[in-house]
This record gives structure tokens, sequence and C-alpha cells, in this order.
């Protein structure tokens, strides 16, 4: 695991940032401080303890070198990683990628059924994220309340652990923890909605990950320009 040395992190590349060097046999990893997506391979780095095998090059998401779109990753999204000659993308991809081609305490379960559990929550991610953000325009405690139901009888599964596959953290906690730490903070500061009121499994998940320094150093998030974004992404009629 990750060490407990804070990382000194580069500051994000601006528009006008030159381009590093591309397929020079370093391993970067292009993301975002901010972005929940990248955070889950960022994560996934550092609990593996690859913070000198694979580099981290943040970028400004609001004002993106060009290059970065022309001559790195046409898709334009973060994150992306560079190794062994090629650019990878999309996030619960990525975190299998870095899972199972590097060195470190493997994030996935050996016991089948945890796999097949594993899976089953790497599918639902989308959904529990889509019905997160619609709650935001509907009912919050309704709708928001049905996605942290489905986290609270995933962590009911098995009864050898307070993560989501039991005793191991692994790439299920990976997928969801980002999207549940904004969540947390913005339902609460807008709509007082507290997500773990009723759902110990979930207060006790959160917790535990809270003590994860691989996790830990990458909460970056500050939560007043947090619900300010949401508020103009999400809310804005």
């Amino acid at each position: 695991m990750a060490t407990e040395t804070l990382e000194s992190l580069p500051p994000p590349l601006e528009a006008n940032a030159e381009q590093p060097p591309l397929f020079d046999g370093t391993t970067r990893l292009y993301t975002s401080y901010t972005c929940p997506f990248a955070q889950r391979v960022w994560i996934t780095r550092n609990y593996k303890g690859l913070q000198e095998e694979i580099k981290l090059v943040p970028l400004n998401l609001q004002n993106r070198p060009a290059w970065y779109k022309e001559k790195v990753y046409p898709v334009n999204k973060v994150p992306s990683l560079e190794h062994n000659g090629k650019i990878t993308g999309e996030s619960l991809d990525l975190i299998k990628y870095v899972d199972s081609n590097f060195e470190g305490p493997s994030l996935v379960p050996n016991d089948p059924d945890k796999k097949r559990t594993l899976e089953e929550l790497f599918s639902y991610a989308d959904k529990f994220m889509g019905m997160l953000y619609a709650s935001f325009k509907g009912d919050p405690e309704k709708e928001a309340g049905a996605a942290f139901n489905y986290l609270e009888d995933a962590l009911k599964k098995y009864d050898d652990g307070p993560f989501l596959l039991g005793r191991d953290f692994s790439l299920a906690d990976i997928a969801y923890i980002p999207f549940v730490e904004r969540f947390q903070i913005f339902l609460s500061e807008v709509f007082k909605y507290d997500i773990i009121a009723g759902r110990p499994k979930l207060a006790a998940w959160i917790e535990e990950l809270n003590k994860i320094d691989a996790y830990k150093q990458t909460k970056t998030v500050d939560p007043k320009q947090l619900v300010e974004y949401y508020k103009e992404r999400f809310m804005a009629q």
C-alpha cells in the first residue's frame, strides 16, 4: 500500500502549457484533481504504490491545452493513461487495467462470487450516478435515497468486513467513493439531506475509506466550489 508521505502534486497544466513528450517510455496519467472519474484511477495508482511508476499530468479542464485533444486523446476527457505506446481511457476500464498491469496489492478478489459482485457493481455505477444527478432537479430524498439504499444493501451482502466486497478494499469501493464524496457534500449543503442517516453500513464504509491514505490523498475537492459548480451544471434552468 502507498506510504503515508504526502505526494507533492504538480500544478494543473493550462492552455499555454508545453506538451510533455509522448511515448518516451514514461507512463503518464492525464487527470484533473477535481474530476471524480479521474479520481478513481488516481486512488488505484496510489493504493498500489505506483507514485514513481505512473506520473500525474493534471489538466485544468476549464482551460485545457489544445494538444491534449489533437495529439494525446481525441476524446478530450480525463482520465487517460499513456502506457506501452498507447493511450487508454474510460475510468472503469482503466482501474482494471492499472490493477492487472502493474505491481502492488491486488484490488480484485480471488473469490468467484465476489468477482461477480464486482462486475454487478461496475454495471450499476452509471445508473447510480444518473439517479443522483437527476435527483438534484426532482425529489432528492426519494430519488437519491433509492441510490444510497442500493449501496446500503450492497454493503450488507458480505459480513466479513466493511467494504463493498467485505474484508478487502477493492475496485468496487474505488468506483463509487469519488461520487459518494461529492454527493454527500452537495445533498447536505443544498438540500440538508444526510445520506448516512438510517444507513449504518454506508456510514461505516465512508468512515473506513477515510482511513485509507491512498484515498485521503486524492480528496482535494473544495466544498464551496463543488456546490457552486453542481448548482450551475445540474440545477440551472
